[in-house]
């Protein structure tokens, strides 16, 4: 970074941390594209934040759009929606320390995005992922319980790692669940997710944990927490047993909880309070794909709906 913006970006970066309790992940992510600022700033002879125009910001955003990351594929439409995100927010705090009039990238033309709706998997193609977890070891018994959770409580994969043992209450059948801003969630969980994790208590963490598990629920092999990255790969190995050749990622297992919750007749609202959604926009995009879904199991089984049949010869 470079002189005067390095040290307010930092002064930012804190502020999100102590202030607003943005997750880690989060201020990673807004550290690495204000780093791609203050180096642009710097090749552009800007070494204070107070000083960026109008003109400087756009000219970011523009630089970013047609820049490509290291291995040559372009920054998507969302890196940069979400880069410009960033340094309006930035210069928002400027502004509130009394540091800076006015905020540069406030008038920024955001990128449009293409809509991309959610590609969930199916209810047998989930039952497939989770037959494939091995009840007969320590292992086995937290891949399945953490499956049934992330699918059954259509939980983050942040959400999931972070866990504790005291989240769960199995006579209740929920789960306390601390999702994005810090916002507390109770979620229902199922039968299924419900005797997995009774399983995996009972037998499957006290073989696992160690004086370094603390209060975690799932653990890795070593009886540290199980993090994002692990969890992934353990979902990405139960996928390949089960012969699925579709890409499925945590986010899939979330996709797929609210589109069958909203095609078993779910109102949006509550799927929305379930998602830890803070806005029922966020959630409607799901609507979308069961109207789809719904039109193609039209088209292709009422009987005057199918596409006509050429019958005899021209």
């Amino acid at each position: 970074m470079s002189d005067v913006v390095a040290s307010q970006v930092q002064r930012f970066l804190d502020h999100l941390t102590v202030e607003r309790g943005l997750s880690a992940n989060t201020v990673a992510a807004y550290r690495r594209d204000l780093a791609r600022y203050a180096r642009f700033l710097r090749s552009n002879g800007v070494r204070d934040a107070r000083r960026v125009d109008d003109v400087t910001a756009a000219s970011f955003v523009a630089h970013l759009s047609g820049s490509t990351h290291r291995d040559g594929r372009r920054y998507r439409a969302t890196s940069v929606v979400r880069a410009l995100a960033a340094i309006r927010s930035f210069h928002r705090f400027l502004i509130r320390e009394g540091e800076a009039q006015r905020n540069p990238a406030a008038s920024v033309v955001r990128p449009r995005l293409p809509r991309a709706l959610p590609r969930p998997i199916s209810i047998e193609d989930v039952v497939r992922i989770l037959a494939t977890a091995d009840d007969a070891t320590p292992t086995g018994l937290r891949d399945r319980a953490a499956l049934e959770t992330l699918y059954g409580a259509g939980l983050r994969i942040s959400e999931l790692g972070g866990l504790d043992v005291d989240d769960v209450d199995l006579e209740e059948g929920s789960v306390r669940v601390l999702g994005k801003g810090g916002k507390e969630r109770d979620v229902p969980l199922g039968r299924a997710a419900c005797e997995a994790l009774g399983a995996y208590l009972t037998r499957g963490r006290p073989a696992l944990a160690t004086t370094r598990s603390r209060a975690a629920l799932f653990l890795n092999r070593r009886g540290g927490r199980l993090t994002r990255q692990g969890a992934a790969r353990i979902l990405a190995a139960h996928v390949k047993r089960a012969g699925i050749s579709t890409r499925v990622t945590p986010h899939t297992l979330r996709h797929s909880f609210a589109t069958h919750l909203l095609e078993g007749g779910a109102d949006v609202r509550v799927v929305q309070e379930l998602l830890g959604h803070a806005s029922v926009a966020t959630t409607q995009v799901y609507t979308l794909v069961t109207r789809e879904h719904l039109r193609e199991v039209y088209f292709s089984t009422h009987p005057r709906a199918r596409r006509r049949e050429v019958v005899g010869g021209g």
